[in-house]
């Protein structure tokens, strides 16, 4: 059996925490749980996986604002996320209204816990049951996916295949192209009575279960389970994953990819493993991308890679006939050709179009330097993984774009670039004490920050006033500041042949380990 919300709020762990439902509280009886887990992280929803009892202390939220408040329940519910639970006292004394409402809005039980329970305590206590369960889960999910592999080895049709996993999880169970065209549906035998019933019942209780099926890593299907009732919603989960190789292989036999889809995918997986020239120039025109063409490489990190595919695709390449794309994991690699007179501009749109893709948190992209023809984009996307690894290792990011996603342009880390691959750590290291010996002494002593007010100040072409506004500090403050740096490394560099070495030294500095 299921574990249930209902059952969790029952338990004496939980009890003593004096649990009030404030939201949502219509469908605590049906809803099912996967685990618990406890975070004060507002950003943890995109690493869930759905049927989830969150516990929070409020901590986070306390400080948070009211928009960042309900964003943080619609994600959570968006996920899948079974229900939250915050924690309320001195740090939060009660749950924000908003925060009620749009938990009512979204279907999310939303549930008060008004004393201090140890979370630890409760995790344990659940989890255990959970185990146990997720054990009998997944011999039935093996079991399900093994006839639905005897099924395919027979010819079955795609119909005959998914009537197993919905017989398996007592689900209606619907496989569509990533455009919504469905391409074969099942409901549990002998449901067909039932299901026309329940469909005209809007008290029934359904939950959906949705998993993305890629054919050769290209995103050709989507799974959606409508699990009814007492059916048990953690099965259909672990099923349906474990269905997808299985679907894969079904839809290769009966609907392959496009031989454009796939040479662009083959084509990327060459360019990232550094394959000779010959099999780029083989791939490229099978892919639709001219040998001769300038292109850009993208890296993006993300945690919805598989999603963000078609998205990226299409700003690449509006009309769809050039371009290719691959994702694997948490990583998405494309290639767009550029096809204006003017390259330059039309990779800053790429940039500026990433900058604008609405992306979960934590998601980091980076644009690599232009490619003159298919075998130097290697090179490009080499160094857009570069520019990735630099911005980690650099305290001060110069990004392209905000918060949730970061875009990196290689073009402006080309310095440091240049650096990495011509100047090993300790060549590097000796030209910036040469250049900034006694500044960086002063920041060490004093615990200032004149070396980042030198590199801010000659980023922006030596304008004082616009280097103030980026450090956040008055006009007069910079002015002392300049002072006290020029009378460290030898009077002001303006009109000097000393200004590019300078700069230089700023910005290898950053790269020298902490």
């Amino acid at each position: 059996m299921p574990v249930r919300l209902e059952d969790v709020l029952r338990h004496s762990t939980v009890i003593a925490a004096d649990p009030v439902v404030r939201a949502a509280a219509g469908v605590v009886s049906q809803t099912q749980l996967r685990w618990i887990h406890s975070s004060e992280v507002l950003d943890i929803a995109s690493l869930l996986g759905g049927g989830e009892l969150l516990l929070t202390g409020g901590q986070a939220l306390a400080l948070a604002s009211d928009e960042r408040r309900m964003g943080y329940i619609h994600d959570l519910a968006e996920r899948g996320v079974a229900a939250l639970a915050i924690e309320t006292g001195s740090v939060l004394p009660s749950i924000p209204s908003s925060m009620i409402s749009a938990a009512e809005e979204a279907g999310l039980p939303l549930i008060e816990l008004r004393r201090v329970v140890p979370f630890v305590a409760v995790m344990e206590a659940i989890n255990s049951q959970l185990v146990s369960q997720s054990a009998a889960q997944l011999q039935q999910a093996d079991q399900a996916s093994h006839a639905m592999a005897v099924e395919l080895a027979h010819g079955g049709s795609l119909d005959r295949i998914l009537a197993v996993l919905a017989a398996a999880t007592g689900s209606e169970v619907v496989l569509t192209t990533t455009a919504g065209i469905t391409l074969a549906s099942a409901e549990p035998a002998g449901d067909s009575e039932a299901s026309a019933a329940l469909d005209g019942d809007p008290g029934e209780h359904r939950s959906t279960v949705q998993i993305e099926v890629p054919v050769r890593g290209i995103p050709s299907a989507r799974l959606t389970l409508q699990v009814r009732g007492e059916a048990d919603v953690n099965l259909a989960r672990i099923a349906g994953n474990r269905s997808v190789d299985i679907l894969a292989l079904a839809l290769l036999q009966r609907m392959p990819p496009g031989l454009k889809e796939m040479a662009g995918a083959a084509l990327i997986r060459a360019v990232d493993s550094g394959k000779q020239n010959w099999r780029l120039q083989e791939l490229a025109p099978a892919a639709g991308i001219p040998v001769s063409a300038q292109v850009v490489a993208v890296v993006m990190r993300s945690s919805a890679s598989q999603q963000l595919r078609r998205q990226v695709e299409h700003l690449l390449d509006p009309g769809g006939q050039h371009g290719a794309s691959y994702a694997d994991n948490a990583e998405l690699l494309a290639l767009g050709v550029l096809r204006s007179g003017n390259a330059q501009d039309e990779r800053q749109k790429i940039v500026a179009g990433l900058q604008s893709l609405e992306v979960p948190e934590g998601t980091v992209s980076a644009v690599g330097p232009i490619a003159s023809g298919i075998s130097s984009a290697p090179w490009s996307l080499a160094e857009a993984r570069l520019t990735l690894e630099l911005a980690a290792d650099v305290e001060r990011v110069r990004l392209a774009g905000t918060a949730p996603g970061r875009v990196l342009d290689a073009q402006a880390f080309a310095v440091e670039r240049l650096a990495v691959h011509s100047m090993d750590e300790a060549l590097r290291r000796d030209f910036v004490n040469q250049q900034l010996a006694d500044v960086l002494e002063h920041d060490v002593q004093r615990q200032s920050k004149l070396v980042e007010t030198l590199r801010v100040w000659l980023d922006s072409g030596c304008n004082t006033a616009q280097a103030a506004r980026e450090l956040h500090v008055e006009r007069q403050s910079m002015h002392q500041r300049l002072q006290r740096i020029f009378s460290l490394c030898g009077g002001d560099p303006r009109g000097t042949g000393r200004l590019p070495a300078l700069h230089l030294a700023t910005r290898l500095a950053a790269l020298q380990p902490k």
